[in-house]
């Protein structure tokens, strides 16, 4: 899955060293394979390839050793030498200093990225923390980013994070430890979701979550029937089993087809269209007491299907935006 997002320009320069030091690479094979055989022609059958990569070898680095294929009575081995030398001292020359530029701005581009990330992160508040491990995970990191939500992904080391399509900040380190969950903002986040693989690991991860965020939204997903009362009791708000509703998925596509149909439609919309969205009346704004179907009060919660941009309109009006009828 793709991380913080680097900057254009870093990568763009990065890309270039990385084509450069392919070109040098590819030049340096290529001279030490023509001073192979060139060496092996003038060494005749006295001498093998490991002679003639040797005698190769100590021209390109003009090392200084002693020569093993004796070029004293031959004028055409010496000016082999001496252009096999002045071209390949020179191939040699700027392939070595690319490949040292191609790892220190390799690594300067991931600390760039990584501080980068870190003040991305550290900007973010009402955002989503999601941990790696499980399948479901991917999924649920691309219908939050679909739908207009920020998300930091938690990645257990040695855990590949999911491929979602989206760039998303990455903190690497157990979800179950109470740094990687801070490193992730999780005192500013509006929920998180913990979706591991261990059953064990999602419950460690859910009471170290709750105890570094008591009004934190948490969702974690259980395969086991009895591990959901252990959840609930470590502090979740609601547990999912996808083995639960993939069968209620079944059962549905069986008696109520286009219902299903309608509704995946919807989900596999790219542009991330209509949703079922839910948006709660603030006690503060000016549409207190007025009426759809019934009177809107504080705390009331609308049931709505819209988009991104109509869900953040209606979010705004209901948190106290001024009201007035069309």
């Amino acid at each position: 899955m793709p991380r913080c997002s680097v900057n254009p320009r870093d990568l763009a320069e990065f890309n270039r060293l990385r084509r450069r030091l392919a070109i040098s690479v590819v030049a340096l094979v290529c001279v030490t394979v023509v001073g192979v055989v060139g060496f092996a022609v003038i060494g005749s059958s006295e001498h093998g390839l490991l002679d003639a990569l040797y005698m190769t070898i100590i021209t390109l680095t003009t090392v200084g050793f002693a020569e093993i294929i004796d070029m004293s009575n031959s004028p055409g081995g010496r000016a082999f030498t001496l252009a096999l030398l002045l071209v390949g001292f020179a191939i040699v020359l700027y392939a070595v200093p690319m490949m040292t530029a191609f790892v220190i701005e390799g690594q300067l581009l991931n600390v760039f990225e990584r501080r980068r990330m870190e003040k991305s992160i550290a900007a973010m508040s009402d955002h989503y923390v999601v941990t790696a491990g499980a399948a479901e995970a991917g999924h649920v990191v691309e219908e939050l980013v679909k739908t207009g939500r920020r998300v930091v992904l938690v990645s257990p080391e040695g855990t590949r994070p999911p491929e979602t399509g989206s760039a998303v900040p990455v903190v690497t380190g157990d979800p179950t430890d109470d740094s990687a969950l801070t490193d992730a903002g999780i005192e500013r986040a509006a929920g998180f979701v913990a979706c591991m693989e261990s059953e064990k690991d999602n419950i460690l991860a859910v009471l170290t979550a709750r105890r570094l965020a008591p009004k934190l939204r948490i969702v974690a997903a259980t395969e086991r029937a009895e591990t959901e009362g252990k959840l609930l009791t470590a502090g979740v708000d609601a547990v999912v089993s996808p083995n639960r509703i993939g069968g209620l998925r079944m059962a549905s596509e069986m008696v109520r087809p286009k219902v299903v149909s309608f509704l995946d439609n919807m989900l596999r919309d790219e542009k991330g269209g209509l949703r079922v969205e839910e948006v709660t009346v603030q006690p503060e704004t000016s549409v207190v007491g007025e009426s759809l179907e019934s009177r809107l009060e504080p705390g009331m919660t609308l049931i709505v299907m819209t988009n991104v941009e109509g869900r953040n309109r209606l979010e705004k009006l209901l948190q106290g935006a001024r009201f007035s009828r069309p």
